[in-house]
């Protein structure tokens, strides 16, 4: 059959456009915040009325790659039920839990560490039983407890002789208790809470970048590179452990171990917590993982796959780093079909009257 050649560019046209095309990642995020967009609104009435009795249904998943290092020097905690975890010393009637992300660098020995004594080093030297009654002095307590773990913790790892005095780690940590959350980090690991669909920062990137960070180096004494890096070594101005770049104990340093610490009251309006090691943010916005998060909790409700899908986007963007993911509920996600019909991505494009009929012709046999 002979097709003239309008008509075939015509046929073309159709063709490409009912068929469901392959689109970017990106793509799918940009089209999927507009639906979402609609169910957030029908509902915020009804969530601010209930904001005050909300009690977060944790949950979580989480996703570790070496990428394309020669060396797996990651390390994550993952705790949904800090209850069972701790046993007897804690037993609080709320929900709990405890996260941590821990990017080891000059080797894992750091991170690893930390890890295996972080039951030890943030919780046994702190009174969990008044865990009941949560005011202004407990979560002040509760602050301060963390700050004190994290140089606890940097202490030990100046004493540990299996680690070398050239390793160390950034860390970062993130305490649910009832409705409260606490997230405390050194380094550039980061927090990221999905607030209705925007991305809120928990934490701040500790990077030689910073100007706040900067400005504390050079008045300690030391100084940042033409590449960005601390005293021509590090690339981060706060981590645990490198004792060769700090001075002796008790004595003031350019690199720190001391955490930022911020708490919010969870809502019904955060949805979930994103918290990974630089290479996931090295290659997307905290906004863009929270998309990507949101539409895959919308898919397939599994935190477990959204922190997979996390890692698989940032070696995709050529990430360069180890990259570790997790993702942590707050509560299921609201459902888009509630939301009017939205136009389907693929469409039909209107074929002129001349070119219907020689097709109808056509496939008539005449």
């Amino acid at each position: 059959m002979i097709v003239s050649q309008n008509m075939g560019a015509e046929a073309e046209i159709i063709y490409r456009h009912q068929v469901v095309d392959v689109v970017s990642i990106s793509t799918q995020v940009s089209r999927f915040d507009s639906v979402a967009a609609c169910a957030e609104t029908i509902g915020d009435a009804v969530m601010e009325s209930s904001a005050v009795k909300f009690l977060p249904r944790i949950r979580s998943g989480s996703y570790s790659d070496i990428g394309r290092r020669r060396s797996m020097d990651d390390e994550h905690i993952r705790i949904d039920d800090l209850s069972s975890h701790l046993g007897s010393i804690f037993k609080p009637s709320m929900p709990s839990a405890f996260y941590a992300v821990f990017d080891g660098h000059g080797g894992p020995d750091a991170a690893a560490y930390i890890k295996r004594n972080a039951t030890r080093l943030f919780f046994e030297d702190f009174d969990l039983q008044q865990v009941s009654d949560i005011d202004a002095v407990f979560l002040k307590e509760l602050e301060d407890s963390h700050r004190k773990a994290f140089l606890r913790a940097d202490r030990a790892l100046a004493e540990e002789s299996s680690v070398s005095n050239s390793c160390g780690t950034t860390v970062l940590t993130a305490l649910v208790l009832g409705r409260h959350l606490l997230v405390a980090s050194a380094g550039d690991c980061r927090a990221v809470l999905c607030h209705k669909g925007v991305a809120v920062e928990m934490s701040q990137d500790h990077r030689p970048s910073f100007s706040p960070e900067r400005k504390r180096v050079e008045e300690m004494g030391g100084y940042i590179d033409d590449g960005g890096y601390l005293n021509g070594h590090l690339s981060v101005t706060r981590a645990l452990g490198d004792w060769d770049l700090k001075f002796p104990l008790g004595t003031a340093s350019p690199l720190i171990a001391e955490p930022d610490v911020r708490q919010i009251v969870i809502t019904e309006h955060d949805e979930f917590l994103i918290i990974g090691c630089d290479g996931i943010w090295d290659v997307m916005s905290s906004q863009f993982a929270v998309s990507l998060v949101r539409l895959g909790l919308r898919r397939h409700d599994d935190p477990e796959k959204c922190a997979k899908e996390l890692v698989n986007e940032a070696t995709r963007l050529n990430s360069s780093d180890n990259l570790t993911a997790i993702v942590i509920c707050f509560s299921s996600p609201p459902s888009v079909e509630s939301c009017p019909t939205q136009r389907r991505r693929f469409r039909c494009c209107n074929l002129s009257e001349e070119a219907r009929n020689r097709l109808k012709s056509l496939l008539e046999g005449n």
